[in-house]
């Protein structure tokens, strides 16, 4: 098993390290000047038989049919190759990630999710199935997150303490649901670029938030964008946040899904990016919950009055 330390590296390969205590007045740990926030969605496997977003010509399929095999086989590539390869490109560059994991994908692959927290990521949840909540009843949608956070448990023997809905929609019951069942943070957020707490029944819940537009599957499936194109927007957003963050805490996330990041074209240019964010000093890049574990603590975290 790959040893965890390196570049920006705040875990092992079994949980997360603790984290130190902030100095008044840290942005990031020992110094740190931009944190970079890395999701790497773990679907393939998971999407339902049938009407799954994907490149192919929609069709209405008829009740006879019972699974789009072309769309099937299109997912097959992200446990595949597309994980393999992203967990190699992650070890190359002694970075860490969170995957958000639909508990029906690590359960049918075990041997692909355990392989990632082995290689010291976070395993988070993200459902147990490719299906919405935000319309679930109270009762419904805390069955649907316990299944969630025990599908994943069971496979990888760590226990997800983040969340991300499917789309980012969650529902009124969410984020108290999240709270009563252990979660520390959730993604499911685009309204900063720095992790933040928001009062959930009275108590302290992180959000980090997430990325649209940073996202492979809006960038790269959604507008067509080529490899060079996508390289080229992430390299600008991280360059202006790079410069922002000699002032203010900053934190720059990314999306890397199995099935799109992970083929050999999209490699390249997150190769190309790891290496232009890694010449510049002070950049680290941490798991979801060891930057949930820090802000908890730093007196200068933004709290927001606004629950969203």
């Amino acid at each position: 098993m790959l040893q965890s330390t390196g570049v920006g590296a705040q875990t092992g390969s079994t949980g997360s390290k603790p984290v130190a205590a902030p100095a008044q007045g840290e942005f990031w740990p020992n110094g740190a000047r931009l944190v970079i926030s890395i999701s790497m969605q773990f679907e393939a496997g998971g999407q339902p038989p049938k009407g799954a977003d994907n490149p192919f010509p929609k069709v209405d399929f008829p009740a006879s049919v019972p699974a789009d095999l072309a769309a099937q086989a299109w997912f097959a590539y992200g446990y595949r190759e597309g994980i393999p390869r992203m967990l190699d490109l992650w070890d190359r560059h002694d970075v860490k990630v969170t995957s958000h994991m639909i508990g029906e994908a690590a359960k049918r692959h075990p041997q692909v999710a355990r392989e990632i927290v082995a290689r010291g990521h976070e395993a988070a949840g993200h459902g147990p199935t490719w299906n919405s909540q935000y319309a679930m009843s109270r009762p419904q949608e805390r069955e649907f997150l316990i299944q969630a956070r025990s599908m994943v448990e069971e496979v990888t023997g760590q226990r997800p303490i983040g969340y991300n809905a499917n789309w980012l929609r969650r529902g009124p019951n969410t984020l108290s649901l999240l709270q009563e069942l252990g979660y520390v943070y959730h993604i499911d957020d685009t309204s900063r670029d720095e992790p933040f707490i928001e009062k959930v029944n009275g108590k302290d819940f992180v959000v980090i938030p997430y990325t649209l537009r940073n996202n492979d599957i809006l960038l790269v499936e959604g507008r067509n964008y080529s490899p060079e194109k996508f390289l080229e927007q992430i390299k600008f957003d991280f360059d202006q946040l790079y410069e922002e963050a000699g002032t203010r805490r900053r934190m720059m996330s990314i999306s890397a899904h199995d099935r799109i990041s992970g083929t050999p074209q999209m490699t390249r240019a997150w190769d190309a990016f790891l290496r232009h964010a890694k010449s510049h000093p002070g950049v680290v890049f941490m798991r979801k919950d060891d930057i949930a574990r820090f802000v908890l603590q730093s007196p200068i975290t933004v709290r927001e009055s606004e629950t969203i």
